[in-house]
């Protein structure tokens, strides 16, 4: 298993593998052939940066079985989404800002989010796997109350789509098996979420492979899973962590 991150240092950007406390500084490509450079920094002096740049995050809406049990969800088809802004892509440690003019409920979401390492369209889900370069942790943010202000269009995109709303990190893990996983949240250090992958209707390699039937995934690309039971509301001050054991621990401060 490899932990990757990228970062900013003294004003210049680079990425590389996380050991411990330190980085193994690389160059060349993250998705195909990362080089190490035998440089190597404590992360301490670093700041992290979102661990890739996604041309798109593709987000699920009702993928757990025990969340759809709890609200009478009906068993979905096909994966139901939404996509997130670029401009809305944010790390760990940053400040989540909360969006000028909105005054009504902000929510965390902890999930899954699958890193697409290879260009794919159409692809099987055999074949899925080989297009999935790592995991990460999201924090799918939502301005809730915007949701369905109008009776007579639903507004995903922009209530999801703020600056900061869509936090994911602090890295991206290779080698791990992505259904033996489990999702936190802890909200002021009090747990909220805790919830197994294994519980999804549809697991990662069928959401690459039916995915990429609708639109070509690029490299660094994110398909956020969806969330289940326990999201909440987080308010000015509140610190909102999302852990997933192997991944690491994604944690960032309301303003």
């Amino acid at each position: 298993m490899t932990r990757w991150v990228r970062f900013a240092e003294s004003g210049r950007t680079g990425f590389g593998s996380l050991e411990g406390d330190t980085i193994a500084v690389h160059e060349g490509d993250l998705f195909a052939g990362a080089r190490p450079t035998g440089r190597s920094l404590p992360l301490e002096t670093v700041t992290l940066l979102t661990p890739c740049q996604p041309s798109k995050m593709i987000c699920l809406w009702n993928n757990f079985h025990a969340l759809a049990a709890k609200f009478n969800f009906a068993t979905p088809s096909e994966p139901l989404y939404f996509l997130k802004a670029g401009s809305a892509f944010h790390p760990t440690g940053a400040p989540i800002p909360r969006p000028p003019g909105y005054d009504g409920r902000v929510i965390f979401e902890g999930e899954l989010g699958i890193v697409i390492g290879r260009r794919c369209k159409a692809v099987s889900e055999a074949a899925a796997a080989d297009h999935i370069f790592g995991y990460t942790c999201v924090n799918d943010v939502t301005a809730f109350d915007l949701l369905n202000k109008d009776p007579s269009f639903a507004q995903w995109t922009r209530a999801k789509s703020f600056d900061g709303f869509g936090v994911f990190g602090p890295a991206i893990a290779t080698g791990l098996n992505a259904e033996a996983l489990t999702i936190r949240s802890l909200l002021n250090g009090e747990e909220r979420q805790n919830y197994p992958v294994a519980d999804m209707f549809f697991k990662p390699a069928r959401l690459v492979s039916l995915i990429s039937r609708d639109m070509t995934l690029l490299p660094g690309d994110i398909i956020a899973c969806g969330t289940s039971l326990g999201a909440g509301t987080m308010k000015p001050g509140s610190r909102i962590e999302i852990a997933i054991d192997g991944i690491g621990t994604l944690a960032n401060t309301m303003e």
